[in-house]
């Protein structure tokens, strides 16, 4: 598996992402298909896992994928150099999407992901899930600042001067913000190339745009040609238009079923040329 660097630190991440949400969100499998993706994940070379505290059904269910990635990563025979990536500030009221980005929250959401996480080492990466207008971002990043159980910080659907300011609290490493042949808004208001300049690894959530909208992938006639081409699925030759966008980005395709990450990771092997990919520019949502 080739390996990314992340952000400016001296850790190296796989170019090819994990992402925990289908393993724990309403409809989910059972645990032992979930540990079965995330130890068929490793096997093939995947370092990074991407999860969340509100992973999970409702707010009685919160923290569920930390829990079941810590208990897949304790139980996996092999090597477990993994780099997690969590995140804190939505609420799953009821099953439903909201923002709290009380400082009294997050500080209290970080111990818990640091102890759902297994609390034997500081977490990996801890994100802020989205700002909430009821808080300044500086406000909702000082206890992250000043935890102590975190040992790098990224930021997830923040525009670019929203990024500035959390930078002048603590260091960023990550970026995560929606991005697909629908949503293709980082290109356009500048998080892509900020995050390209300033050496902060860009990981792209949703990148294929969602289990309604992958379905439709095949309609896209340039990816729909050029999987048939090369031999790969439709996921995989989106998979290669992403990463082809900026040495920054680390897509982090989620996976319910094996199958799934591996056809993930067939997508590293997948090479575009600039002609290809601005086909595919020209037949997706700007």
């Amino acid at each position: 598996m080739e390996t990314k660097q992340l952000g400016s630190t001296d850790i190296t991440i796989s170019a090819i992402g994990l992402g925990g949400m289908p393993m724990s969100i309403s409809g989910r499998p059972d645990e032992a298909q979930s540990i079965e993706v995330i130890h068929r994940a490793l096997d093939l070379g995947v370092t990074l896992i991407d999860t969340a505290d509100s992973y999970c059904k409702d707010e009685s269910d919160k923290h569920h994928n930390e829990r079941l990635i810590a208990k897949a990563l304790k139980e996996y025979q092999g090597n477990t150099n993994v780099t997690i990536a969590t995140k804190g500030g939505l609420m799953r009221p009821n099953g439903d999407w909201t923002r709290n980005g009380s400082p009294e929250h997050l500080k209290e959401t970080i111990r818990t992901s640091f102890e759902a996480l297994g609390g034997e080492k500081p977490i990996d990466i801890w994100q802020y899930h989205a700002p909430d207008t009821k808080y300044s971002i500086e406000e909702s990043l000082k206890p992250a600042a000043e935890a102590g159980l975190i040992r790098f910080v990224g930021v997830s659907n923040f525009s670019v001067e929203q990024i500035k300011r959390a930078r002048e609290v603590i260091d960023i490493v990550s970026v995560q913000n929606q991005y697909n042949p629908w949503h293709r808004q980082p290109e356009f208001d500048g998080v892509l190339e900020y995050c390209d300049r300033e050496k902060l690894t860009f990981l792209p959530w949703s990148p294929l745009g969602g289990s309604r909208r992958a379905s439709k992938l095949g309609d896209i006639k340039a990816i729909a040609s050029m999987a048939k081409t090369k031999g790969v699925s439709v996921y995989a030759i989106v998979l290669a238009w992403v990463r082809a966008k900026s040495p920054c980005i680390v897509p982090i395709p989620g996976a319910s079923k094996v199958s799934s990450i591996e056809d993930s990771v067939k997508s590293a092997q997948v090479k575009l040329s600039k002609e290809e990919v601005q086909q595919i520019d020209n037949e997706t949502a700007a």
